[in-house]
C-alpha cells in the first residue's frame, strides 16, 4: 500500500489526544471503491500495543483488518487481548505524531461511509484543521 501511494494525501480523519491517531481512508472515493472488500490478514498479537506501536483498524474481528492503522499515543495494552496486533513501532518522529491536531477526536471518523463516498473534499470542508500524511514511502532500517 505505501509503495502504491495509497497513503499519500490520507487524513488522519479519528486523533484521540492521549489515545490513538488513525488513518487508512484513500481521499479518492474511486479508490476507496475499489478496496471495500478487500481485508488484510490477521496477525497473531506477538507484541503489546504500547505507545508508538502501529496496528491495523479493524471493526469486529482481526479477520475485519482492511487498509486503516493507527498509531497508540501511550500504552493501550487493553486491545492486546481484543486481537489487535501491533506490526511495527515508530523509531524515530514520535514528537511529530505527538504534534498530529487531535481537536475533533473521533468526531470527524464517526461518518466513515461519507470519507469513503466523498472522500478528501468532505473531510477538508468539515474539518479543515485535520492533519494528513503528504507522502508515505517504505525507507531502510539505519
Amino acid at each position: 500500500l505505501v509503495r502504491m501511494g495509497y497513503y499519500d494525501d490520507v487524513a488522519f480523519f479519528r486523533a484521540i489526544a492521549g489515545f490513538v491517531v488513525q488513518w487508512g481512508i484513500h481521499g479518492e472515493p474511486e479508490v476507496n471503491r475499489a478496496w471495500k472488500k478487500a481485508t488484510i490478514a490477521a496477525d497473531e498479537v506477538k507484541q503489546s500495543n504500547v505507545a508508538g506501536t502501529l496496528s491495523f483498524a479493524m471493526a469486529a474481528s482481526p479477520t475485519s483488518r482492511t487498509t486503516q492503522l493507527f498509531i497508540n499515543l501511550r500504552d493501550n495494552t487493553n486491545l492486546d487481548a481484543m486481537g489487535f496486533a501491533p506490526v511495527c513501532r515508530v523509531v524515530d518522529g514520535m514528537a511529530s505524531v505527538d504534534a498530529i491536531f487531535t481537536g475533533h477526536g473521533s468526531e470527524a471518523g464517526r461518518d466513515q461511509a461519507a470519507i469513503q463516498t466523498e472522500g478528501n473534499a468532505y473531510l477538508r470542508e468539515r474539518y479543515p484543521n485535520l492533519d494528513y500524511i503528504q507522502r508515505a514511502v517504505v525507507a531502510p532500517l539505519k
